[in-house]
């Protein structure tokens, strides 16, 4: 019979950490999509990193799982057990996503390619280091010199070499995501060999802090299915009721209009001036409905473009009309 290794408690402190920084950039990614918040979460490059940052220490955690759970021999009712649970997880996503949010629902995202990864990383926790290795080094350089439009299609991106990806609010690539999962597979197979296996065997949490951190780490996929809907249970009802979107309508259309004024030549404390005149006048002649849909009518441009010269006369006297 197959024999599970002893829990790593520096594992689930490591799961811990990682899931935590996962409820704090999905809850500041609905207050971005509700409009709490003026930052650009989904795009942001900062943001983007962040996100990159956590999903790959996920799927290197799932690596050093797998070799874990299953490193002397594969624990096939085990991880048949958690391999379904993270299916249905993962089913749970794409229908709940598809009703609230049809045009990027979520077909291929982090429990989707954990379900995948997990299946083809057994194969790697007995295989040759040299054959992971260089596998790991191919998923990761392949993208950087290949794409198709091909895999834009929803069908293939999950496999990668997109050039542009279709909407979605989570996708997990193949290429080169699994590199990851071979990483930690890699990992702890060497430390396993090392010394400093047992001592990191021997290493259990003490204070609260890092009990608490091992204690959400064994329950992370719990977590992880539970999060979201409880931020969105609170967050959604809260936008309908203090609607963020009309206070943040302001800063969009400044920040708008900062940076085109500024692209054509104007100093910035200039802009400022003139956006601000632009601001005051939206609101009194109630245009905000022609600013936000692209939509004008004829009578709306005629106060478009008054308002224009009217601005433009406050930073520039000299464009003002003869007394």
């Amino acid at each position: 019979m197959n024999q599970k290794r002893p829990r790593f408690a520096v594992v689930d402190i490591a799961r811990g950490v990682a899931i935590i920084a996962m409820v704090i950039y999905h809850f500041c990614w609905d207050l971005s999509y509700f409009r709490f918040i003026a930052a650009d979460v989904g795009y942001d490059p900062a943001w983007a990193m962040f996100a990159r940052t956590i999903l790959w220490s996920f799927m290197f955690l799932v690596g050093v799982g797998l070799v874990l759970g299953h490193g002397s021999g594969i624990r096939w009712r085990a991880f048949w057990r958690r391999w379904i649970f993270v299916v249905a997880g993962a089913l749970a996503i794409t229908v709940a996503t598809w009703f609230a949010f049809p045009d990027s629902f979520v077909y291929f995202g982090v429990l989707h390619a954990i379900a995948l990864f997990s299946l083809a990383g057994l194969f790697f926790v007995g295989a040759p280091l040299w054959v992971t290795v260089t596998l790991a080094v191919a998923l990761i350089a392949l993208p950087l010199f290949f794409s198709d439009a091909l895999f834009d299609q929803r069908l293939w991106s999950w496999i990668g070499f997109w050039q542009n990806p279709p909407p979605t609010n989570d996708l997990v690539p193949v290429f080169p995501t699994f590199a990851a999962v071979l990483s930690g597979i890699v990992v702890a197979r060497l430390v396993l060999r090392s010394r400093w296996s047992a001592r990191l065997a021997s290493i259990q949490p003490t204070g609260r802090l890092p009990r608490g951190l091992a204690f959400l780490g064994r329950w992370s996929l719990l977590i992880y299915l539970l999060h979201q809907p409880l931020l969105l249970g609170l967050i959604y009802p809260a936008a309908a009721v203090l609607q963020p979107q009309v206070a943040m309508r302001d800063t969009d259309f400044l920040r708008s209009c900062q940076s085109t004024c500024e692209a054509g030549g104007t100093s910035a404390a200039l802009c400022t001036t003139y956006c601000q005149c632009g601001l005051e006048g939206v609101e009194e002649n109630d245009l905000w409905n022609a600013i936000t849909t692209g939509m004008v009518t004829a009578e709306e441009q005629a106060l478009l473009d008054a308002q224009n010269r009217q601005c433009s006369a406050v930073i520039y006297p000299e464009l003002a009309p003869p007394a």
